[in-house]
């Protein structure tokens, strides 16, 4: 589904995936919680799902939980929420079905649990002037037979059944639904992992290509993105750091959302990107040349980082080393995805 020399996400770009002749296209003017919990609010117990912890917290998004490492423990970031159960057969089976928040058309779906973290998932694709945005919904017990990838769907479209499935395990009794939403990293994500000789192969939309924004952040403003659409959203995340890096060609990632480029086009040099905790880049720029003073030795310096923002840090994509930040090891492999042609 995900090979095709084009793939779905052009095909949806160029808006010739078959979404529904004359229909506008899809758009965030009416937005939907993915259960029948209409509330997610963090205060009312119950409403997510923890981890083995039992902290709600464990349950949202960021840098909200440890993992455990040898004899040492490390902060980990979560892409999304978890949101818990509403309803249970006699066994102890969760019953809430799961539905499409808004308005796209079904990207990819995974019915081999075993092949991912994630479980049997589906991802939507959304339009939005400032580009093309994902939902994902994770640990389905089962996805609804009906769903195909190109398929064009509505708010409240049914997608699957809450589980526990996961390449990982998840306890029956923590079964739950992990929703993300966020925007896609590069088109060419497949040809890279390919050429690592990775597997299993999800081809686009692998969760190192996907990069999440969050959930909770995303229902509260429905209202923005309903009138100013997903751009504004991006606009009001906090900024973890920013980099200045020094590439060939511009990055597949502002084809995809040229909106977040600020001021002159850029054809190849240095250029600056501002970036979300998780790495998502939020803008970008050409470097000014006091920019370009600031240069280190290495594939990119780290120009600015609020360790206030990057909190426990649990993507360590940027570490402070002797009081200086700079690209962490897992920071070096996201750069290269990103920058990958």
């Amino acid at each position: 589904m995900i090979n095709f020399k084009i793939s779905w996400l052009w095909l949806f770009l160029l808006g010739v995936c078959p979404i529904a002749k004359g229909a506008a296209p899809p758009s965030f003017s009416h937005i939907v919680t993915p259960t029948d919990r209409k509330t997610l609010d963090p205060t009312i117990p119950g409403v997510f799902q923890p981890t083995a912890s039992g902290t709600t917290e464990s349950a949202l998004y960021g840098s909200v939980r440890t993992v455990q490492i040898g004899k040492h423990s490390f902060s980990s970031f979560h892409e999304g929420i978890d949101i818990a159960a509403l309803q249970r057969n006699k066994r102890g089976v969760p019953l809430d079905e799961v539905h499409a928040v808004a308005e796209g058309t079904v990207g990819y779906i995974n019915q081999k649990p075993g092949n991912s973290n994630y479980g049997n998932y589906v991802i939507l694709l959304h339009h939005d002037v400032m580009g093309p945005v994902y939902t994902l919904y994770a640990h389905l017990a089962a996805v609804s037979p009906d769903l195909r990838v190109g398929q064009a769907v509505l708010p409240g479209a049914l997608l699957g059944t809450m589980g526990n499935t996961s390449s990982g395990g998840i306890p029956l009794n923590r079964a739950h639904l992990h929703f993300e939403v966020g925007l896609i990293g590069n088109e060419h994500f497949g040809a890279w992992f390919r050429a690592q000789k990775l597997k299993p192969d999800h081809g686009l939309f692998n969760g190192q290509n996907l990069f999440a924004l969050s959930p909770l952040v995303f229902f509260k403003q429905r209202d923005v993105l309903a009138a100013s659409g997903f751009k504004s959203f991006v606009q009001s995340v906090p900024h973890a750091f920013s980099l200045l890096i020094q590439v060939g060609a511009p990055l597949d990632y502002f084809r995809r959302y040229p909106g977040l480029w600020e001021g002159a086009s850029f054809f190849g040099g240095w250029m600056v990107l501002t970036c979300s905790e998780n790495g998502a880049i939020l803008s970008g720029r050409m470097a000014t040349p006091d920019d370009i003073q600031s240069a280190t030795r290495g594939k990119a310096t780290v120009l600015k980082a609020d360790s206030k923002v990057l909190g426990r840090n649990g993507c360590r994509l940027v570490v402070e080393d002797h009081g200086q930040w700079r690209l962490g090891e897992k920071g070096t492999r996201w750069l290269e995805i990103m920058e990958y042609q």
